[in-house]
């Protein structure tokens, strides 16, 4: 499910896990990597940076750095991340809310600071960590249920 916000993007998937698997999958570095398709080298704790260089096929040059900024145990976990090399230390956030639900654990995600995007290039951004997330989300489904 995606919902269309002018500053943020919103995607929800219901993993059929205990929230507890699903923290572990966002919050250890390694396994988050294994679903992301980045190789990253560090652990997540906050106000660390962490980096990784991607293995998602056709973006193999790039390398992944974001910065832990909270860790509520098995509800909250967020970072920033440079929007485009190019725009220089232009971040946006990310935030991943668990929630126990019927069925398992529900997992939004919202990346938030699109407006700051210089405008001619704020909908090329947008639209691509939009479907960016679709993928995303399918993979940490597969990941936490396989």
């Amino acid at each position: 499910m995606s919902m269309m916000h002018s500053d943020r993007i919103v995607k929800e998937v219901l993993l059929r896990v205990p929230r507890s698997r699903a923290w572990r999958a966002l919050t250890h570095a390694a396994e988050f990597g294994s679903w992301f398709r980045v190789n990253l080298e560090g652990v997540f704790a906050i106000g660390e940076c962490v980096k990784g260089k991607v293995t998602y096929p056709g973006h193999e040059h790039l390398t992944m750095e974001l910065t832990v900024e909270c860790m509520e145990a098995e509800r909250f976990f967020s970072f920033r991340w440079p929007v485009d090399p190019t725009l220089g230390a232009l971040t946006t956030l990310v935030e991943f809310r668990l929630a126990e639900v019927p069925g398992g654990t529900l997992l939004t995600v919202v990346e938030s600071g699109f407006d700051r995007v210089p405008i001619d290039r704020r909908a090329e951004q947008y639209q691509g960590n939009d479907a960016g997330w679709a993928t995303q989300m399918e993979n940490i489904r597969l990941h936490v249920e396989s």
